[in-house]
């Protein structure tokens, strides 16, 4: 939507998520800012997928994770959230092999 995450500087961007997607423990390098614009997301701390600490986000809440956080997420529906920080952003699974660009 604006800036670009891939270069120095604020962006801010929207990010379809479909129904039942697992987003797989990582962590980012700066603070993540995300709001919830439609739909429902569900979001924990933690190292490992555990479904008992995820905590629910409703449309129109809004979260801060903390840079470096190692933390998971889960769509029950396709949810819509924006997300905006401070580039370059990076993401990085706990386990690398969780990267969905390196599966084939």
């Amino acid at each position: 939507m604006d800036g670009d995450p891939s270069k120095e500087g604020m962006f801010t961007m929207r990010l379809k998520v479909p129904a039942g997607y697992k987003i797989a423990p990582h962590f980012h390098g700066a603070d993540e800012h995300v709001t919830v614009i439609s739909g429902t997301i569900q979001v924990a701390l933690g190292e490992t997928f555990d479904a008992s600490k995820l905590k629910t986000l409703p449309a129109g809440s809004f979260s801060v994770i903390p840079a470096k956080s190692h933390h998971f997420a889960f769509a029950k529906e396709e949810t819509v959230i924006q997300l905006h920080g401070q580039g370059p952003w990076t993401l990085t699974y706990v386990n690398p092999a969780d990267d969905p660009q390196m599966k084939k």
